[in-house]
């Protein structure tokens, strides 16, 4: 709650300085100016007008918010006498003077500046909208004083030769809004620091906690550090522990952090790192900026302490996500109530460590953009099968196929994975699955089989480029790696090959796998269209809420319905003589049957459907080449619903809505915050951090073999467990450190292929490996042929198993045998 029934502080500007300021807008001392604005956003110029503005600050109070609204950029005097300037805020903290966590908000120097100030905001993602000058609601402001380092003043020149400075720019306004959450110990502090002008803190509360967690926020650039060329970041931290009674000698921990800097200080970007210390004694940290020209790099940095381990909250995650699998393998409840029962327990354990993330950090977790796309293209789906095209698609891939079940399961598969490899997998899937419902249903095929078998091919076709699948552009979006030569051609000739070899040595694997399956349907194609009807009017009347008298009534025909057709079930069980059915031998017969039946109900309605869903796909193939279009796959996807929603004229709305996963929707939700909560509980850095201690352990000859077969299967058998884009984004500076170790010596290309090949291929182990699974498992359920965990895991784990075998002799081959890329 905003603190704006506080006294808030008026300070006007004295028209004249008392320390010898010339002009009503001439500043003296302008070197608080490039150095002392932490995140607060400094728009550019001062009032041509010269006239006398205002800077109004409300009261800062330590266990509340507080709206800083200023207006000018000129001298200001306090209302009690003191004279201070606006610039003054937030200067630079040098080593001679540390401050701790409980020192005041605000604190006046004796040269009357204020030397720094605390802000409770853990949010601060980059941020670039406009406002209103006149209205009184506040905006945020993130940029670190990138506008006031645009000014190009000179600290040390204006400080030595004291020259007013003379700034006639257009108005300018300063704008922050601060959060203090009650149950948050340490704020946000908001620093500016230089070569000559370090930030030291002491924090004097620590306790018996075994980690110290820092977060800074700043200008930094991704990547490794090279100390030759770039400009960086040094943050220490030290403890000192006295000697005492149980310990004769002092010991002492230093840890030291180097972040390099963005060499344009044009991004924002949130760092997190754990530092073990020794006991309870105070922790001093020190940070100091190394940029060019001496000048000042703004900053902000917060501080928790967790209470345990890293090991202990490995084992914690391991334990949530092993009871989070027992749920769903098990069906003891739905996956996607299982995945938020384990998201609940994950935070449930950060709070308990320590690391209690607010509200807003939990909502920042979880991917819009996948949320978006899956919702744009459901109601795509939703409204191009009322016009009939997808039963029209399946009688003509009856026809192709002749009446053979083998060839048309292959052409399907083949399909769907060249299609995967440039759209996304998620996409691919949802134009595909009601395709194959309708077409195993012509055909009286089971169609969950042949659905896991399209699936397993969509995820084996993703990772044939570099757009295909999220580890993918992930790796090729690195500056680092790009820097190593892997781009998007490079990238996607290695892959395309190797996935081609994958791809075709999978089909006979896959025949073995479904050698003993009956996927033909045992009963007559009569009574298995006569169960499904059954199903879809129950599950029907069981959507429906009896809230009016009205409602109710229909639940109840409804109903009716379903124990009629039961009754009829029941007599046709009777008279039908159980027989194994065969192909068809009367394909020709059947087709013309089929045709006259299944035919495209509205071509307006199909045309429209077509044309809007070409422009989506189009626009997705030229999102992935042309970035400049600033549009996200998630912005295409609903965009493209909206515009067909207004071409289609749909009068009933709901019946779109009723379409629409929900379910899944939540499910990736939930997932997205169970994945992140358990990569905050060092699960996902601590599989990094122990592959790489393997790989050095490894004598050096067999090095690379071993490092190339350790990274594809420990990433294969991870991304079947988790999300595999927080693992891909967290392996990628695992490799490039291991690649640039002196002791380890070893490329970073084969490494980078081994992890993209384990994280695409990896998707096919288990049900909620990859998002294309989900999807696909929604989509069959919603039409009454829902498969389970078991069921999926039975064909795609061999699956990926063959496949991760294939691949790792691809990498070997060619980084081993013909020396690629070395």
């Amino acid at each position: 709650m905003y603190l704006e029934n506080k006294s808030n502080l008026e300070i006007e500007m004295s028209q004249t300085s008392a320390q010898g300021h010339q002009g009503r807008n001439s500043l003296r001392s302008p070197e608080a100016v490039a150095g002392n604005f932490g995140e607060l956003r400094l728009l550019q110029g001062i009032s041509e007008r010269r006239d006398t503005q205002k800077l109004q600050q409300s009261a800062v109070l330590p266990s509340g918010q507080c709206v800083i609204h200023t207006e000018g950029f000129v001298p200001v005097r306090q209302e009690d006498g003191h004279n201070f300037s606006a610039v003054n805020i937030l200067r630079g903290k040098s080593n001679s003077a540390n401050v701790s966590e409980r020192s005041p908000l605000l604190r006046f120097s004796q040269d009357d500046s204020i030397t720094y100030l605390t802000l409770h905001d853990p949010s601060f993602v980059g941020g670039e909208e406009p406002w209103d000058s006149g209205s009184l609601d506040v905006e945020r402001r993130y940029r670190l004083g990138s506008e006031v380092t645009s000014l190009s003043l000179s600290r040390s020149s204006s400080s030595e030769k004291g020259d007013p400075l003379d700034l006639n720019l257009k108005p300018s306004y300063l704008y922050e809004k601060i959060h203090m959450y009650p149950d948050r110990d340490n704020p946000w502090r908001m620093l500016a620091v230089s070569p000559t002008e370090s930030f030291s803190m002491n924090v004097t509360d620590f306790r018996d906690n075994a980690l110290l967690k820092l977060q800074v926020t700043g200008p930094f650039a991704g990547g490794m550090m090279d100390f030759n060329d770039q400009e960086y970041i040094l943050i220490q931290v030290e403890q000192t522990e006295p000697s005492g009674q149980r310990r004769r000698r002092t010991q002492q921990v230093i840890h030291n952090w180097t972040i390099p800097l963005h060499a344009e200080r044009s991004d924002q970007i949130l760092l997190t790192k754990t530092f073990e210390m020794l006991s309870s004694d105070p922790i001093i940290i020190t940070i100091q900026a190394f940029p060019e020209d001496n000048e000042v790099v703004p900053l902000s940095m917060t501080h928790q302490s967790l209470y345990v381990s890293v090991e202990t909250q490995v084992a914690i995650a391991g334990i949530i996500l092993a009871g989070v699998y027992v749920l769903i393998i098990f069906e003891i409840v739905h996956r996607t109530l299982a995945a938020m029962l384990g998201s609940l327990a994950a935070l449930a354990a950060l709070a308990v460590i320590g690391d209690r993330p607010s509200l807003v950090t939990v909502v920042e977790w979880i991917d819009y953009e996948t949320l978006a796309l899956l919702f744009g293209m459901m109601v795509l789906v939703a409204i191009f099968s009322e016009t009939g095209f997808f039963d029209y698609c399946a009688v003509k891939a009856y026809q192709l196929s002749r009446g053979r079940v083998w060839p048309m399961i292959i052409i399907l598969c083949l399909i769907a994975a060249i299609l995967s490899a440039f759209l996304d997998n998620v996409t691919t899937m949802m134009l595909f699955t009601p395709v194959t419902i309708r077409l195993c249903e012509v055909l009286n095929l089971d169609p969950r089989h042949v659905l896991i078998a399209e699936v397993i091919f969509t995820n084996i076709g993703g990772a044939a480029t570099a757009v295909g699948d999220p580890p993918n552009v992930i790796i090729v979006s690195n500056q680092d790696l790009r820097r190593e030569g892997i781009d998007f051609a490079s990238f996607t000739g290695y892959m395309f090959l190797g996935i081609c070899l994958v791809l075709f040595t999978s089909f006979p694997f896959l025949r073995m796998l479904y050698w003993n399956k009956k996927l033909y349907n045992k009963e007559s194609i009569e009574i298995v269209e006569l169960k499904h009807e059954i199903l879809v009017w129950r599950q029907t009347a069981q959507r429906i809420n009896p809230a009016s008298r009205e409602e109710t009534a229909v639940k109840c025909l409804l109903m009716q319905k379903v124990l009629n057709l039961e009754s009829l079930l029941r007599k046709m069980m009777k008279t039908f003589q159980r027989q194994i059915s065969q192909e068809d031998k009367n394909w020709e017969q059947n087709i013309q049957e089929l045709q006259k039946k299944h035919r495209i109900t509205d071509k307006v309605l199909l045309v429209k459907c077509a044309s809007v869903l070409g422009v989506v796909i189009f626009m997705f193939f030229l999102n992935s080449f042309v970035p400049s279009i600033h549009l996200e796959l998630g912005w295409i996807a609903i965009l493209g619903a909206l515009w067909l929603l207004v071409l289609a004229d749909i009068q009933d709305f709901e019946i779109i809505l009723h379409r629409v996963e929900w379910a899944t929707l939540l499910f990736f939700a939930a997932l997205f915050v169970l994945m992140e909560a358990l990569a905050q509980l060092q699960l996902i850095d601590y599989i990094g951090e122990q592959t790489a201690l393997l790989i050095k352990a490894v004598p050096e000859d067999q090095r690379l073999a071993i490092a190339i077969i350790l990274v594809m299967w420990v990433s294969a058998l991870a991304s079947s467990l988790i999300d595999n884009i927080p693992f891909t984004a967290t392996m990628i500076p695992v490799l490039i450190n291991l690649s640039q170790d002196a002791d380890v010596n070893l490329p970073v290309k084969p490494l980078i292929f081994a992890l993209a090949m384990g994280a695409c291929l990896g998707g096919n182990g288990t049900l909620i490996g990859a998002s294309a699974n989900v999807v696909c498992a929604g989509i069959a359920e919603q039409h009454g042929y829902g498969f389970s965990f078991v069921e999926f895991f039975k064909l795609g784990f061999p699956m990926m198993i063959m496949t991760c075998m294939i691949a790792m002799c691809y990498l070997l081959a060619t980084h081993i045998g013909l020396r690629w890329n070395m």
